[in-house]
């Protein structure tokens, strides 16, 4: 199990912030700034990243989970633990998708966060691609525009269990579940 840092935390890794009030960094010493103008704060237990752009940086994938009304390209302040950041890499399968239809969000995680449950596991390309498809499916209909059906919303559900569930292409799960195969 790898141990993160001050020093090693920006290497090759995966984390998700928890976004902070911007007035908590206002008292503390600004470690490191990057090229790119994220502001880097270090405490013993974790880190404060003061940035306007999360997803990828440079080597490392880095969410910042939003409190409400978060803007991207907006400067936020997210704060993460030492012991949330996870080893990545764009080859090993290492992360799975989670799907929260209520608010009609895909999001995707690090298998060895606490929320792993044995859920399929896909590289960072293939967790990708596979949550636009999800993105698809929770925000339109058009997906299912020549599929015939007595329930959209049974469908629909059908259709994002698959996804999150297998790697079964897109096209394929349509015809299968045009045809009742599952």
């Amino acid at each position: 199990m790898n141990i993160y840092d001050k020093f090693n935390f920006h290497k090759h890794t995966f984390c998700l912030f928890q976004q902070v009030e911007s007035k908590v960094v206002l008292d503390l010493k600004l470690g490191y700034k990057s090229a790119s103008g994220s502001a880097y704060y270090f405490t013993e237990i974790g880190v404060y990243r003061k940035s306007n752009h999360w997803g990828r940086a440079a080597n490392c994938r880095w969410r910042l989970i939003t409190n409400s009304g978060y803007k991207n390209q907006t400067e936020s302040v997210g704060f993460a633990h030492w012991t949330d950041f996870y080893p990545n890499n764009e080859t090993e399968k290492l992360f799975f998708i989670a799907i929260d239809e209520a608010i009609n969000e895909v999001y995707f995680n690090h298998k060895n966060h606490p929320n792993y449950t044995n859920q399929l596991l896909r590289n960072a390309s293939d967790t990708s691609k596979r949550s636009k498809e999800i993105k698809i499916v929770l925000q339109s209909n058009l997906w299912a525009k020549y599929l015939v059906f007595d329930d959209f919303e049974e469908i629909k559900r059908k259709m994002l269990t698959e996804l999150s569930i297998t790697n079964e292409s897109f096209v394929n799960l349509k015809k299968i579940l045009q045809h009742g195969k599952k």
